[in-house]
C-alpha cells in the first residue's frame, strides 16, 4: 500500500477477499485529495472499488463522491456519465451516498462561479439531496480541525482538514461540531450526507460510525501509517535483494 501521489490506481489488485462492505468512489475527471480513502483501500472488511469516468457504478453499500479541482466542470461530467441517474437508483434501492468537499457541494442545490475562478462555466445545479448552496469565492480556505462527529445521536471524535474555495450556506442536520461551529450536513432521512472535512475515514471512531451508518457493524481496526511502513519496507527489501547497492554507493557502510 503506497500513496498514489497524483494518479488513482483504478485497476487496483488488493486481496478484499473478507470484505463485508462494498464501496464505490466515482473518479471525477478533475479528482482531487484521493488519499481520503486509503485506509479504505487497506481495510481488509472494505471492498473499495475505484470507478473509471463513463464507467457504471456497481452495485454497493456507499457511494462517495470525492473533492474535485472544478466542482461545476465535473457537476456536467458526472452527469454526462450517468452517474447521477445511477445515484439517484442506488438511493432507491436504500443505499448511503456520502461527499466530501467538492462532492459535497455536488450533494446540494447548487453551484456558482461568479469569479470565474474555476473555469468558464458560471453555474450549475447539484444534484439536491442536501439543502446546501455554494458558491465559490476569492479566500481559500485551508485548516486543520478537531471536533465531533454526530449521526443519529452517536458521536466520534474525528480529526481532518479543510482546504476549498467554496463558501456553503445550509439549512439542516449538522454533521461535526468543532469549537462551537457546526460543519456538513445530514438529509433528513438519512441516506446522504456531505462534509468539507478531508482525512474523516483515517480517525478509528469516526471510521467505525461512518461504516455503522453505511450498514457495517463490527469495524476491525487498521492503522494506515504501519500498513504504509510495511510497504516501503517490502519495497526495500525487494531493491536490496536485486540490486548490487555497494556498487551504486560504495561509500555508504550497507547492512
Amino acid at each position: 500500500m503506497l500513496d498514489a501521489e497524483d494518479a488513482v490506481d483504478v485497476a487496483q489488485t488488493l486481496d478484499h477477499s473478507k470484505a463485508v462492505i462494498n464501496i464505490a468512489v466515482p473518479v471525477l475527471p478533475r479528482i482531487s485529495n484521493h488519499t481520503d480513502f486509503d485506509v479504505l483501500r487497506v481495510h481488509p472488511q472494505v471492498n473499495l472499488q475505484y470507478v473509471a469516468p463513463g464507467a457504471d457504478i456497481p452495485p454497493c453499500d456507499l457511494i462517495v463522491l470525492p473533492g474535485s479541482k472544478s466542482v461545476i466542470a465535473d457537476m456536467n461530467s458526472l452527469r454526462s456519465f450517468g452517474w447521477d441517474k445511477q445515484i439517484a437508483r442506488h438511493l432507491r434501492y436504500g443505499g448511503k451516498v456520502m461527499g466530501i468537499c467538492g462532492g459535497f457541494q455536488m450533494l446540494g442545490e447548487s453551484i456558482a462561479d461568479p469569479y470565474g475562478l474555476e473555469g468558464e462555466l458560471p453555474h450549475a445545479e447539484g444534484l439536491g439531496y442536501l439543502r446546501a448552496r455554494t458558491t465559490i469565492e476569492k479566500e481559500k480556505v485551508l485548516t486543520r480541525k478537531t471536533g465531533t462527529l454526530t449521526i443519529a445521536g452517536e458521536k466520534a471524535s474525528v480529526t481532518g482538514y479543510e482546504i476549498h474555495m467554496g463558501v456553503t450556506d445550509s439549512v439542516g442536520i449538522p454533521l461535526i461540531e468543532s469549537e462551537g461551529e457546526f460543519e456538513g450536513l445530514i438529509s433528513e432521512d438519512n441516506q446522504v450526507l456531505g462534509t468539507y472535512w478531508h482525512g474523516v475515514f483515517d480517525c478509528p471512531e469516526a471510521l467505525q460510525l461512518l461504516l455503522s451508518w453505511a450498514g457495517f457493524t463490527g469495524v476491525e481496526g487498521v492503522d494506515l501509517d504501519a500498513e504504509r511502513e510495511r510497504s516501503l519496507d517490502a519495497l526495500a527489501d525487494a531493491l536490496a535483494a536485486s540490486l548490487d547497492l555497494k556498487k551504486l554507493w560504495p561509500e555508504w557502510e550497507l547492512s
